[in-house]
């Protein structure tokens, strides 16, 4: 059934696999698919990049090719503002993590616009730094939004005093931090809320649980995704 449709759903394989004559869990079917093989055979889904975004990330990766895992640890602070959660209820939400650790989480409402999103900044990036980072300085980096590249935010970054981390677009695989949701999002599998409070309070204690040495790793990947993305011109990489 896989091999027919590699870019099948697990509720088209479970299905499929009901309509043969076989009952069984969603869980199961995914872990059979995973016993089987199969899961490092199903093509993963890849940011469509063109020929002058690809120069880009490789121009961007050239140049920070001999940074050291001290330098990512000390001086940058990966940001997401993601992640819709699909359940009964669904919200957005923001998070820091830099090599030290995560930061507190902030349960976003409604569309995030250059305003809010200096809100976000100011209540909770700021405190994040200062807890991951003390008096230390370091480099903020976030992707290329439109509240993030707005002109209001860049002055907001200028008049604190904040570096922010040149980004090429459509990059999800050079940002630490996408892996850090998924591991959240995994976290998320065995729990069951049913309400919008149990959905915040499912997420914050999987953000609560992530360690600093699982942050710690993740900024030690850099180099390595660096070296990936040279090695493939600019396009996706397994990251």
């Amino acid at each position: 059934i896989v091999e027919k449709d590699r870019f099948q759903t697990l509720g088209d394989l479970r299905k499929q696999w009901t309509e043969s004559g076989v009952e069984t869990s969603r869980a199961t079917v995914y872990r059979r698919v995973q016993e089987m093989g199969y899961r490092c055979r199903i093509p993963q889904v890849k940011p469509l990049l063109n020929q002058k975004q690809r120069q880009k990330r490789l121009t961007w990766a050239t140049e920070k090719q001999h940074w050291t895992v001290a330098q990512w640890s000390k001086r940058e602070m990966p940001k997401c503002l993601k992640s819709s959660v699909k359940y009964p209820q669904s919200v957005m939400v923001w998070g820091a993590m830099s090599a030290a650790g995560v930061g507190p989480l902030c349960f976003i409402k409604g569309r995030v616009n250059a305003a809010n999103y200096q809100e976000i900044l100011e209540h909770f990036m700021l405190p994040s730094a200062e807890k991951l980072y003390g008096d230390e300085d370091f480099i903020f980096q976030h992707d290329l939004a439109p509240a993030h590249s707005a002109k209001t935010t860049g002055k907001w970054f200028t008049d604190h005093g904040i570096t922010v981390l040149n980004w090429p677009a459509n990059s999800p695989d050079l940002n630490p931090i996408e892996n850090l949701w998924d591991i959240v999002k995994r976290k998320l599998r065995d729990t069951r809320p049913n309400t919008l409070d149990e959905l915040k309070a499912a997420i914050e204690a999987s953000w609560a649980s992530i360690t600093p040495q699982q942050c710690h790793r993740l900024i030690a990947s850099m180099p390595r995704r660096i070296e990936a993305v040279i090695s493939a011109k600019g396009f996706p990489t397994k990251y």
